[in-house]
């Protein structure tokens, strides 16, 4: 299955052109707290079955993980669950804007 996808360096730039994004961050906890996407939400990649109430339906929303491999099973299965969704190859390795911690 191929997924949609927008690069580290276009979710940056819409970020910075104050575009509103929905990021969700599939990584541990450990891994979110040395630093995340602002704004990002965080859903370990094992909870998104049992979390999906907190993603809207209406909204395309921006799959982000450390190098984009979970990330792209959880765009996968979003996509199978009927939501809009892309994913973010090359994740957090490949991200040179700001995080918060």
């Amino acid at each position: 299955m191929s997924h949609q996808e927008m690069k580290p360096e276009e979710v940056k730039k819409e970020l910075e052109d104050h575009k509103e994004l929905s990021i969700i961050d599939v990584r541990e906890d450990d891994e979110v707290a040395q630093g995340k996407i602002p704004g990002a939400q965080h859903i370990p990649l094992g909870e998104l079955p049992d979390r999906l109430s907190e993603i809207d339906e209406n909204k395309e929303h921006i799959m982000v993980c450390r190098s984009g491999g979970r990330s792209g099973k959880a765009t996968d299965f979003l996509k199978s669950k009927g939501y809009k969704v892309k994913n973010m190859p090359g994740g957090m390795l490949e991200w040179e804007g700001k995080v918060e911690r």
